[in-house]
Parts: structure tokens; C-alpha cells; sequence
């Protein structure tokens, strides 16, 4: 397949082969006989050094247990510009680090008027890099090319909005999203089952992806939701009353 794409190339466009990729825009690719592992190590040094955090303390985790930051914030105004640059670099990290989705996700939402405490957090991630500078996600030949999907949605956990969910592809992360909740739940299980079909929708793109691309899923593709009354709600429909406020526009 990769022969019949790399000839198909040559006649459309003039191009030259220069053998398999080592690194390309800041993204670091190890190929060997078990598999391929990418990462963003030399731009994760670079931000420490840019930023002058290349000596702080690491930390073990990305955010604090229980946080909850609101736009209003704490502390006094920060200047936005170093606030955005910082940011700006941490979600072009990103791409190869799923592990920071979220926290990078979280902060970026208070890009208009950061505070001390907005900032605090980013610097966090930033030493949390420091101890994992070594991270990325690593693809393994043996693994079988099966797809499966979490889904999840903190209700009332984040004051102002919550939706995410993420796609393995055998057993490493293919794709993932950290999106704000577009519609109102009234409790957790509305949460839950409003999220669900944002998961389920990549879910079908996904298998038409994978079946252009020779990979077909033979097997249903499981999604996993850790609700167990989102998941009987989604299997008996009839329980109308249940979700009859949930505007539909939202959910898809």
C-alpha cells in the first residue's frame, strides 16, 4: 500500500525520498523492529528554557487534586501576551502528550484575562513537564489494530464547562478531545449521556477512516461510559422523560 501511495505521489507531484523520518516540525520519531515512538523531547526543553524553568522542581501530577478554577481567578492581572505565548507552546505539545490534554485544555480558557492563580496552574504543567520530559506515545507492530473509546463529562465538577472523551487504537491513545459541554445537564447521568454521542459520531468517522485506509473493523466498536445510568438510559430510549429537556442541537 505505502509503494502504491509513494508511486502515486511521484507521478502527481515532484518530490525526492529521503528514507524514513527521524524528526519532523518539532516532533522526534524512533522507528525499530517493535514499533514506533514519537515525542516532542527537544520542543518540551526548549519551552524550560524559553520560559527560564529549565531548573525548577518537578511535580509528579499535571493539576491539583480537586481544583477549581473559575475565570474570575485569584490574585492580581498577569500580562496576557507571556501568558498566551506560554500556552501557545504547550498545545502544540500536545500532539504527542494526551497526558496534558486536559490540564493545557483547562487554562487555555482564561487566555483575555489571566490571573495569578491561572498562572500558577500553567507553570504547574510546566514542571510536571519537567519530570516527564521522556513521554510520547509509542505504537507497537504486534498490537492488534482494534478501536475502542472512552467517553466522560464532569457534571458540576468544572464550574464553568465539561465534555471529553479519547479513541485507542490497540493500546495506544489514536485520537482525543477536551470540548466544552454546548447544553445544560440537570444531573450527572444527562452529563454523561449528552457526551456519549460526541464520542459515539468520532467513533463512525473514525471506521469510515480506517476502512478507506485498508483497516477495517470487523467487530463493533465499544464505547466505554463510567455511568451506569447514561448507559440504561441509552439502551431503553423509552425512558423519554428522563432526557425530554436535553436539547438535541447539543449533543451532536
Amino acid at each position: 500500500m505505502f509503494d502504491d501511495f509513494k508511486t502515486a505521489m511521484f507521478k502527481e507531484f515532484e518530490m525526492t525520498y529521503c528514507g524514513l523520518i527521524n524528526f519532523f516540525l518539532g516532533i522526534e520519531v524512533k522507528q525499530s523492529k517493535d514499533g514506533i515512538f514519537i515525542s516532542q523531547k527537544k520542543y518540551a526543553k526548549e519551552i524550560l528554557e524559553k520560559f527560564k524553568m529549565d531548573s525548577c522542581k518537578p511535580m509528579s501530577t499535571l493539576v491539583t487534586t480537586g481544583m477549581k478554577m473559575t475565570k474570575s481567578g485569584e490574585g492580581k492581572l498577569i500580562n496576557p501576551t507571556l501568558y498566551e505565548s506560554l500556552v501557545g507552546s504547550l498545545r502544540y505539545l500536545t500532539i504527542t502528550r494526551s497526558d496534558i490534554v486536559y490540564g493545557v485544555g483547562l487554562v487555555s480558557r482564561y487566555m483575555e484575562t489571566p490571573k495569578e492563580s491561572h498562572w500558577c496552574t500553567v507553570k504547574r504543567i510546566v514542571r510536571y513537564i519537567k519530570g516527564t520530559l521522556d513521554y510520547g506515545m509509542f505504537y507497537s507492530y504486534g498490537d492488534e489494530a482494534k478501536l475502542s473509546g472512552y467517553s466522560n463529562s464532569d457534571w458540576a465538577g468544572d464550574l464553568d464547562d465539561r465534555k471529553r472523551y479519547a479513541f485507542y487504537l490497540g493500546s495506544t491513545t489514536f485520537t482525543w478531545r477536551s470540548k466544552k459541554q454546548p447544553v445544560v445537564a440537570l444531573s450527572s447521568c444527562d452529563a454523561e449521556y449528552i457526551a456519549s454521542p460526541s464520542a459515539v459520531c468520532e467513533a463512525l468517522w473514525l471506521r469510515n477512516l480506517l476502512q478507506e485506509l485498508c483497516h477495517a473493523q470487523e467487530e463493533s466498536t465499544i464505547v466505554y461510559v463510567d455511568n451506569v445510568s447514561a448507559i440504561k438510559l441509552a439502551k431503553n430510549p423509552v425512558q423519554h422523560g428522563r432526557s425530554k429537556h436535553i436539547d438535541t442541537s447539543g449533543t451532536s
